[in-house]
């Protein structure tokens, strides 16, 4: 399977309010650091609205594997279940060589946000595709320990 089977997209490109938001709401946090700290964050309380489309994972090392810690209610509704304590390794369709694994991997190793536009594959034939953000979070500059997403399902055109 090939990367570009989930393109990326600069943030410029980005078309959801949702992940403008919450891009927005994390570097806000981020201050003169390359990525804000897990701790830096109440979103229950600071971003109510924002974190129904927001999902934190753990990053487990050797081997990597990610972790649900918080996926908001409206990210559950689109998943059909709740994966909430499982690890992506656990999940077949999850698991790498998935791209979105991949997306995942290179926000951990290269410290970085990442903006993907994959396409839908769900059982809402009204989504064309989704928007994700995945933000790196961490203590230090040089540990990603969990990451932040934001999650947008984005509508075909004339509907």
């Amino acid at each position: 399977m090939s990367v570009m089977a989930s393109p990326v997209v600069e943030y410029p490109e980005v078309i959801s309010p949702i992940l403008r938001e919450g891009y927005g709401y994390w570097r806000g946090k981020q201050g003169d650091r390359p990525f804000p700290a897990r701790a830096d964050f109440d979103p229950l309380m600071e971003a109510p609205k924002l974190s129904r489309n927001m999902m934190l994972l753990d990053v487990e090392r050797d081997p990597l594997d990610f972790r649900y810690r918080l996926i908001g209610d409206k990210l559950r509704d689109h998943m059909g279940e709740n994966w909430v304590g499982k690890r992506w390794s656990e999940i077949p369709q999850q698991r790498p060589p998935n791209p979105i694994w991949l997306h995942h991997q290179w926000v951990v190793e290269n410290r970085l946000p990442r903006f993907i536009r994959p396409n839908y594959v769900g059982p809402h034939r009204e989504f064309m595709f989704i928007e994700s953000a995945v933000l790196p979070l961490g203590p230090d500059p040089d540990h990603v320990d969990m990451l932040m997403l934001f999650v947008d399902f984005l509508s075909k055109v004339g509907r």
